[in-house]
């Protein structure tokens, strides 16, 4: 007998969790049993290959198996027992405390204690298996999932020593018969694999038969019948507890959640071309004899975790990690960041971390923060959605308050002054005064509202002093109207208070039809409300010579809009003229620099096409006119008015004419007249209404060579008329358009 004094001694690790296998020098008791070995006749001959103060040196016995396993199976059944604390109980050599709570935190995991350290009524159900506690975890759990038929085999296998053998010989013989049972996404369907076929050929082969297929397919024949064994109890033992096999086979998702419950501290993430990252950062690898040893998945189980010259996943499948979630809920830990209002589901979002034993299962997704906290989800509900308004609603009240606020905001903008509107934290305060707890969603806000409304339909209106911090007297339609006379039309004027952007400043928006009528001289005056801050920035832009002898700038600016009237005279020359008559100086026309402007002291044009939609924009109305000025001009032609139009007329047969139409382009309403008219004269013989004679030569002026009716004073048609030398016979032209435009 040779003896190296080395053995493989298999010990837990309660730091990593996992089943440590090192070599490890053998005990003076396990060195003499070696020696007892030498001789069964007679007395043999032993050689250790060890100095004698070595063996001397060696602890006198082999630590007892209480000491280095995991205690929860043992845990479990003292309680079950009613044997009391495992801590106090009087073992011949007792266990380390950190092995005793190791075990009650691997019992935790299985959820078959509560928090107060009692069997809850798994845990119960769980003792009476006689078989390791994690195994009997996946049993229970198989009964929910539906498969405990095939669940029974893997528990079976996992219980006793693997059936397949790799004789050092013939490896590769051996490693090429068992990867036909390989599953490719489990190595536990691998045995439900082999299951299978051992139970067809039992059936099918004698008794001497079977045992050599066993032996052909590199399989002990004695490991196969004690699965075959442990099966049959289990299943007893099942049966005996109220669980029945399910008839229909259980899918690949339902039998691997059954694996998971009782592995929820052996799942692992890839974290690098071969690496898994485990519970607690810890690390390890897909054992190679695995068949998911080559595709290495993302996600993984593994039955257990095994250290020898590396840490090692053995018996190992790919699983989602919603399956581990589900598993493992009593366990993950959920932490939550970034809350936000979210305007489209309409409640307060955060985004939720989900972490198992430090492993990170779900990175970042996004859930309702209001039933997870709702003081702050109301906060922020409150804050983002009522005060700064992204929140969408039938509610009276919303309508009625944006409504308020976009006056009291337009109001700013056309005073470019940002001390009118309350501040935020006033608002929220309105809100949140009126607002009780556990609001924090467009549903729940509902909800109460048709509730308390009907007894103040008016609790959440907001009133025009609860949004004006002072009074804006000086914002009059007069000094910053909302409309521009064009001829017949009133153009829109709209204000923006933005600087730095292109929109700053007052805008008019002109349908594409009108825009060879807006008089570039007439928009230089802007509107009252900022002709003096105009004149202000025009009068600093003068040569310094000029520019001395107007100071104060404010006070010659204030005579100066005094005397100013805005017409179609450009700005400058009637501003140059006042000046002269109130201080004598001339200024010429080259020294005034309205390049310098501020952007917010230039009319902005918007050109709307009839859909209204825009088609330009920009400060520079002749610019616009140039590239745009044809094509409004043939829109302008274009415009229908077919319930007026007629042709071939030859006979009065209709009633009369309305002096002027309106008409929707772009959305502004446009005025025009029905014809062209010349200023009405007196009545006077001849009329058929009345008594004048003659056609009216103006008319005729106007009409060139139509064919066209007029009318006198009273509103009379009077006869037809042509132009002199126009064939009285020839066919009757089209009448003069009735909407055409006349400024």
């Amino acid at each position: 007998m040779i003896d190296p004094g080395f053995a493989r001694i298999s010990r837990y690790s309660h730091h990593g969790r996992l089943q440590r296998l090192p070599v490890e020098r053998i005990s003076q008791a396990a060195a003499n049993q070696r020696k007892g070995r030498c001789g069964r006749v007679a007395a043999g001959v032993c050689i250790r290959l060890y100095s004698e103060d070595n063996f001397a040196a060696r602890s006198p016995f082999t630590e007892p198996e209480i000491q280095r396993t995991n205690l929860a199976a043992v845990i479990l059944r003292m309680k079950l027992l009613g044997f009391g604390s495992v801590e106090t109980f009087p073992f011949l050599d007792a266990p380390e405390p950190r092995l005793i709570a190791d075990g009650y935190w691997t019992l935790e995991e299985l959820a078959a204690l509560d928090a107060t350290g009692h069997l809850t009524p798994l845990g119960e159900r769980l003792a009476r298996l006689p078989l390791d506690p994690r195994i009997g975890r996946m049993l229970l759990a198989s009964g929910e999932h539906h498969c405990l038929t095939e669940l029974l085999v893997i528990a079976a296998a996992l219980s006793v020593q693997d059936p397949r053998e790799r004789p050092p010989d013939q490896p590769q013989a051996a490693d090429q018969l068992h990867a036909t049972f390989f599953h490719e996404n489990s190595d536990f369907l691998a045995f439900l694999n082999l299951w299978r076929f051992l139970e067809q050929e039992r059936r099918r082969l004698s008794k001497n038969q079977f045992p050599k297929l066993c032996r052909r397919h590199f399989l002990s024949w004695n490991r196969v019948q004690e699965w075959r064994d442990i099966h049959a109890q289990l299943s007893l033992a099942m049966q005996e507890m109220g669980y029945k096999k399910n008839q229909t086979a259980g899918s690949y998702e339902e039998l691997h959640r059954a694996l998971l419950t009782g592995l929820l501290s052996h799942v692992g993430c890839k974290d690098g071309p071969l690496e898994y990252r485990g519970a607690r950062n810890s690390r390890f690898f897909i054992h190679p004899g695995s068949g998911l040893f080559r595709t290495t998945p993302k996600w993984i189980v593994a039955a257990e975790r095994v250290e020898t010259s590396r840490h090692y996943g053995r018996i190992v499948a790919k699983v989602q990690p919603a399956w581990i979630e589900r598993a493992g809920a009593h366990l993950v830990q959920r932490s939550y960041a970034e809350p936000h209002w979210q305007a489209e589901p309409d409640q307060v979002a955060a985004y939720e971390r989900v972490t198992l034993y430090g492993l990170t299962i779900v990175p970042r997704r996004r859930v309702n923060y209001g039933l997870i906290n709702p003081a702050e989800a109301r906060e922020i509900f409150l804050r983002f959605a009522l005060v700064e308004g992204d929140f969408e609603t039938r509610a009276p009240f919303w309508r009625h308050n944006r409504e308020l606020i976009e006056y009291v905001r337009y109001l700013e903008a056309k005073s470019r002054r940002r001390d009118i509107l309350v501040d935020e934290k006033v608002l929220y305060t309105f809100y949140a005064r009126r607002i009780p707890s556990g609001i924090y969603s467009r549903p729940r806000l509902e909800t109460w509202l048709r509730r308390a409304t009907c007894e103040n339909p008016k609790l959440l209106h907001l009133r025009m002093e609860d949004l004006m911090q002072r009074d804006a007297v000086e914002i009059t339609a007069q000094a910053f109207p909302d409309e521009l006379a064009v001829g017949a039309t009133r153009l829109p004027l709209t204000y923006h208070f933005d600087p730095g952007t292109q929109a700053d400043g007052v805008t008019l928006t002109v349908p594409l039809a009108l825009i060879n009528q807006v008089s570039p001289q007439r928009c230089e005056w802007l509107v009252p409300g900022l002709l003096e801050e105009r004149l202000v920035a025009l009068l600093r832009g003068l040569p310094k010579p000029i520019r001395k002898t107007l100071v104060p700038i404010p006070e010659t600016t204030k005579r100066l809009a005094a005397h100013l009237t805005p017409s179609e005279r450009p700005l400058v020359q009637a501003v140059a003229e006042v000046l002269r008559e109130m201080t004598g100086v001339a200024v010429p026309e080259d020294a005034w620099g309205e390049s310098a402007l501020p952007e917010h002291l230039r009319m902005k044009f918007r050109l709307m096409d009839d859909q209204g939609r825009q088609v330009a924009s920009g400060d520079d109305l002749l610019r616009l006119k140039r590239r745009y000025g044809r094509q409004g001009q043939q829109s302008f032609t274009a415009i229908p008015a077919q319930e007026l139009e007629r042709t071939g007329l030859r006979h009065w047969d209709f009633d009369a004419l309305p002096e002027s139409l309106e008409l929707d382009r772009g959305g502004i309403r446009a005025g025009c007249w029905t014809h062209r008219r010349a200023p009405p004269r007196p009545c006077a013989p001849g009329c058929a209404g009345c008594s004048c004679s003659g056609w009216d030569r103006t008319c005729a002026r106007y009409a060139r060579s139509y064919r066209s009716w007029t009318a006198c004073a009273c509103n009379t048609p009077r006869r037809r008329h042509r132009r002199v030398g126009t064939n009285p016979r020839a066919r009757p032209s089209r009448w003069i358009s009735p909407t055409s435009w006349w400024p």
